[in-house]
């Protein structure tokens, strides 16, 4: 995020296009300028784009569970151009265009979602709602985007968590019921956490699927939770995040953000970022998290994250 104001009117400047964001879009480049993708510096360029897509790691080896892209139908729009992001009249952030392709959507779909059936709401996204360009480059912010609610920053974060001890990261999309709550909370207790340690209750606040209920309505529920359980052991932040239900590529996509956000534990649900057919009923993805986290998490990039794995109902 550009601090300075002169600097943001020399990124102005420069802009050559105006692209205006979907609310998914408006979601990514916030968590672009914050630093919750980091180490993104901007949308993944093709090369970064291909080794997730295939391998589920950026071109450095770093694990990184799904593509971060801007879209465009744009014919116009060519590498080395620079374009102002807009988002319901603000003026978000500058891109710096250093790639521009069209990608192998099937393979995408495939290899990240695991179906090319667009009953999965993220293949109908990314084959409905997406345009037919990826665009990679270098992100500029000017401003976040106004919301009804706070969403802190991963430095705003960690500088209210306590110092030398564990922190869980609880992830849900949907309002906290009995059984979330005797979770996180019992989960201070595991035997590899440290006595002294909190639980961040982290929800996503961005899209999700169409029968999810609306962030904003979501949040007054938490904010309501919180002031009634009074729960000093607890830490509670929103995450400006769109909802991909991609089962365990977006499992391991949640640990990257939360230990951004200063976390040491990650706690997985039984079926997380799972979605059922529209069709069949059928439930994608539990079995699946399990095994991808255990597998891969210790094999390269963000050692020292532990996981916290809830048993299935």
């Amino acid at each position: 995020m550009l601090k300075d104001d002169a600097a943001k009117e020399a990124a102005r400047a420069r802009a050559t296009k105006t692209v205006e964001l979907s609310d998914r879009g408006a979601c990514d480049v916030e968590l672009l300028v914050v630093g919750g993708f980091s180490p993104l510096r901007g949308f993944m360029d093709e090369r970064e784009y291909t080794a997730v897509v295939q391998t589920m790691r950026l071109p450095d080896g770093l694990l990184f569970g799904l593509p971060v892209v801007l879209d465009t139908d744009d014919e116009s729009i060519k590498e080395g151009d620079v374009l102002l992001l807009t988002y319901r009249g603000q003026e978000l952030a500058t891109l710096d265009v250093s790639s521009k392709w069209a990608p192998d959507k099937p393979v995408e779909a495939r290899q990240c979602y695991g179906t090319t059936s667009i009953e999965h709401p993220a293949v109908q996204m990314i084959a409905m709602e997406r345009g037919r360009y990826y665009l990679g480059g270098e992100v500029k912010g000017l401003a976040l985007p106004k919301r009804a609610f706070p969403c802190a920053s991963p430095a705003e974060v960690r500088a209210a968590l306590p110092v030398g001890e564990d922190v869980l990261a609880f992830q849900c999309r949907n309002p906290i019921h009995r059984a979330h709550y005797e979770l996180f909370t019992r989960a201070l207790d595991a035997p590899n956490v440290s006595k002294g340690a909190v639980c961040l209750v982290h929800p996503t606040v961005g899209p999700t699927q169409d029968d999810d209920i609306p962030g904003e309505a979501r949040v007054r529920t938490y904010e309501v939770l919180k002031e009634e359980v009074g729960n000093p052991r607890l830490r509670w932040a929103y995450l400006p995040y769109s909802m991909h239900m991609a089962g365990p590529r977006e499992a391991v996509q949640h640990m990257a953000i939360r230990k951004n956000y200063g976390c040491t534990h990650f706690i997985i649900g039984r079926d997380m970022a799972g979605c059922k057919s529209s069709l069949s009923g059928e439930r994608r993805g539990s079995f699946f998290v399990l095994f991808i986290s255990t597998t891969f998490w210790g094999g390269g990039g963000w050692g020292g994250l532990s996981l916290l794995l809830s048993s299935p109902s």
